[in-house]
């Protein structure tokens, strides 16, 4: 089990950093995924790489996290860092940005979706999304390529063409 931790641990946190943008949330998830994996560790049958399984643990634990805390999509971005002197107003627009984008990535197909936020939050090559999600490298950057064109489209029409500027995926 200690292997199979030290092997599969940050691929797991990553997963769960993407989609919860939370690194303390992550970090207990990742914890308790693996006690999940643990206690069930008789139920892997391996027709999926082991880290596939594992991920597939995360993400029911997420699910789990978010029903039981009535939560969604968390609104403190605060945490980010900016290479430019963070103004308030700065701040309120891109709070309302990320959020527009994040309401969009939501309306993505769920694998799509999964790409989007692994690569965009979790900062993991396509190679590594492509093996948590059981795809080759090539799937996950095509998905990702194909979600940021849908979101990119959608988010500068959602305003009759009134948003400018460059897209942020």
């Amino acid at each position: 089990m200690e292997e199979l931790y030290c092997e599969n641990a940050k691929i797991v946190f990553h997963f769960l950093l993407a989609i919860s943008n939370d690194k303390d949330v992550a970090e207990e998830l990742t914890q308790e995924t693996f006690l999940k994996a643990y206690q069930s560790i008789g139920n892997y049958d391996g027709s999926c790489k082991i880290s596939t399984w594992l991920c597939s643990i995360a993400k029911n634990a997420y699910y789990q996290y978010l029903s039981k805390n009535k939560r969604q999509v968390p609104d403190d971005f605060s945490g980010r860092e900016e290479i430019f002197e963070i103004t308030p107003e700065r701040e309120a627009l891109a709070k309302i940005e990320l959020l527009d984008v994040l309401k969009l990535m939501q309306k993505l197909p769920g694998k799509m979706r999964e790409v989007m936020y692994l690569r965009i939050t979790g900062a993991l090559s396509f190679k590594e999304i492509g093996e948590i999600l059981g795809k080759s490298e090539n799937w996950a950057r095509v998905n990702f390529y194909r979600g940021k064109e849908k979101v990119v489209k959608e988010y500068y029409s959602s305003e009759g063409g009134e948003k400018h500027g460059k897209s942020t995926l």
